[in-house]
């Protein structure tokens, strides 16, 4: 049994995706970066602030102790030893205690119960990060039990070490005054990281619309050239990577609509270049048809002439668009331009000279140049650029063919007389059905394809080929076709 699938249901109850644009993950990129930096920020400053107040009150520990030195040592002094102060408590912390205190009773009284004068919490912190040892380090009152990490400054009389005063370091915060202050300083930094997060909101709404504006504006434009707006380009505002971007894209705009313009030229050229000989194929038929014409020899002589133009039209199409396409066979070997160009001349002798245009052809002085090309596309070549010459010179008229050579390449020139191309069309001379109508007229017979399957043969050959004006005031073509270095004498 065949297994049946399933319809995919309604809109409304397929699985719901969220799609997040790209301001909004640029946006939570940046506000998550500046929350984690913040957090992190604030953190490392409490517990810096916790150990660096640790240190704070450390230090001040010390000093308390640097001052108490040369206390004990004229209380050793006055009772010659340490006996004056084991088991009294209440001395002890006569000499220890801390500014601002009350002082205590007489020293020899023992000391009173708690809820003395002395607050029993003063009393507990001192005896428990303060002690007094003997010259042997032995214990005499204070902490009794003291750690390893115990600070120990000797008590010297006379310069001799009569007993050592060691100290606890703090390890934690336990006073109630130092505790109030570290919890409100943990408070506000928590309170500051509140506002760098809701700064950081704000700065990531800021750079996530300031970043992704020329971006959205790229893509508006993209939009509108995908469906068909040529004409749509992208202001460019900046010199960064976006705005190069920009610049490309309306390079890219541009060609798009120089190619569409060219497209459209080129459908409305090829259909008018059709149109013209079916036309007068048709008149001619329909003339013989309606008995008008004879069916003579003479009328079967017009009617294949328009079937050859017709002919050689769509064949000329047919090499543009395998030149076009890069389909043309080129069979590349070492080639003497002279003798192809010789060829050529002679085949085109008898036309040139019917028609009245006498040719001049100078030849290099070593009767060759060789370059890497193929021979029948060179051929095709002068073929197409002596053609252009003998349709649109007039007679009497005269053109040039010279051929040069060096070491880096092979020019060949041709230079024809009267009419010439104005200026400003010369760069448009080898697009596809281009005709200068003022002077080179449709009525001339070519399909203004020659220069256009002439450019694609020599860019084929990594050559150039320029249009310019004649010294003769006619038009002169310059081919260069590059040599092979080390190939060729």
């Amino acid at each position: 049994m065949a297994a049946s699938t399933l319809p995919a249901g309604p809109p409304s109850m397929r699985p719901f995706r969220l799609k997040i644009g790209i301001t909004s993950k640029l946006f939570l990129a940046i506000l998550l970066t500046c929350i984690v930096v913040a957090l992190a920020v604030s953190a490392a400053g409490s517990y810096s602030f916790s150990q660096g107040f640790l240190g704070y009150l450390n230090e001040q520990e010390s000093q308390r102790v640097e001052s108490l030195r040369p206390v004990l040592a004229r209380a050793y002094q006055e009772h010659g030893s340490w006996d004056f102060l084991r088991d009294k408590p209440r001395t002890w912390f006569a000499l220890i205690r801390p500014p601002g205190l009350p002082p205590p009773p007489d020293a020899g009284n023992p000391p009173p119960p708690p809820g003395g004068s002395l607050p029993e919490s003063e009393l507990t912190g001192l005896n428990l990060r303060l002690a007094l040892l003997d010259a042997e380090k032995r214990h005499v009152i204070g902490n009794p039990r003291l750690s390893q990490g115990a600070q120990l400054k000797p008590v010297e009389v006379d310069g001799a070490a009569v007993g050592w005063i060691a100290m606890v370091p703090f390890q934690q915060v336990t006073t109630g005054a130092a505790m109030q202050f570290q919890e409100q300083q943990r408070q506000a930094s928590w309170v500051i990281a509140g506002l760098a997060v809701l700064l950081a909101v704000l700065v990531a709404y800021l750079l996530s619309r300031m970043f992704l504006a020329p971006v959205k504006r790229i893509a508006a434009s993209t939009h509108r050239l995908a469906g068909g707006d040529y004409d749509s380009r992208v202001d460019v505002h900046s010199g960064d990577e976006l705005g190069r971007l920009a610049e490309d894209f309306n390079r890219l705009a541009h060609t798009l609509q120089r190619n569409e313009q060219l497209r459209r030229a080129f459908m409305a050229d090829v259909s008018h270049e059709l149109r013209t000989p079916l036309a007068a194929l048709k008149a001619e038929l329909e003339a013989v048809e309606d008995g008008i014409r004879p069916l003579a020899l003479s009328t079967v002589a017009s009617l294949q002439a328009q079937v050859a133009t017709l002919g050689k039209l769509v064949n000329d199409l047919y090499e543009l668009s395998l030149s076009d396409l890069g389909a043309l066979s080129y069979r590349k070997v070492r080639t003497d331009m002279v003798e192809i160009l010789e060829l050529a001349v002679d085949a085109f002798g008898d036309r040139f000279a019917e028609k009245g245009i006498r040719m001049h052809l100078q030849l290099p002085a070593g009767g060759q140049a060789f370059c890497d090309a193929d021979p029948d596309r060179m051929r095709q070549l002068l073929y197409n650029l002596l053609e252009n010459s003998l349709r649109y010179t007039d007679a009497p008229g005269t053109l040039d063919v010279m051929l040069e050579s060096d070491a880096a390449a092979v020019r060949l020139v041709f230079e024809d007389s009267a009419p010439g191309v104005p200026e400003h069309m010369l760069p448009q001379l080898f697009e596809r059905f281009f005709r200068a109508e003022q002077s080179r007229s449709r009525a001339t017979g070519g399909a203004g394809l020659g220069l256009a399957i002439s450019r694609n043969i020599v860019h084929a050959h990594q050559g150039e080929i320029h249009a310019a004006a004649s010294s003769r005031g006619g038009l002169r073509i310059e081919v260069v076709l590059p040599r092979t270095e080390g190939v060729y004498p």
